[in-house]
């Protein structure tokens, strides 16, 4: 079939399509096909920006997502160590942060953003090339060498790597 065919019968057909069950078929495979714990936003890869540092998230292995509070406000990263650092900053403004209701995910590294973790059980391990040079990868059993969220948290937020300043506003 030519394109052009093509185009002028689906053009046609387009306002009579919105009313058939297939439509609903057919546009469900327009939408997300990520694979997000419970209660999570989908992240919107190479569009979403780290709250943080205003990078795009484009690394599935290293994403993080806070999400609650009475607004169900989220918050995406692109780097465990902008998340750690700025949920330490934050806490007081977003004092929901600290409920054990609050949503605080994070990809396992070799999942590749298609397990999310728990954050604040979740086992890091230095030396993993992250977006924003903090180096910390999540895994949800512990590995050689890994350390606690608290742990993590606490080196992170005692430093920030050159490239990475605090976001203004």
């Amino acid at each position: 079939m030519k394109r052009r065919h093509f185009l002028t019968g689906s053009a046609a057909l387009g306002p009579l399509a919105a009313f058939t069950p297939l439509t609903s078929l057919l546009l469900a495979g327009c939408g997300d096909d990520g694979h997000w714990a419970e209660g999570m936003t989908p992240i919107k890869w190479d569009r979403d920006v780290c709250v943080r540092c205003k990078m795009v998230i484009s690394d599935p292995r290293f994403a993080v997502e806070i999400k609650g509070g009475p607004k169900n406000t989220v918050f995406k990263f692109d780097d465990m160590g902008c998340a750690a650092t700025w949920r330490v900053e934050k806490l007081t403004e977003h004092p929901w942060m600290g409920d054990e209701k609050t949503g605080f995910w994070v990809a396992e590294y070799g999942a590749k953003g298609e397990k999310w973790l728990n954050a604040l059980s979740a086992h890091f391990q230095a030396g993993r090339t992250s977006p924003m040079g903090y180096n910390y990868a999540a895994f949800a059993e512990p590995q050689p060498d890994t350390i606690s969220y608290e742990a993590m948290m606490k080196i992170t937020s005692s430093f920030w790597p050159a490239s990475c300043l605090p976001a203004k506003g």
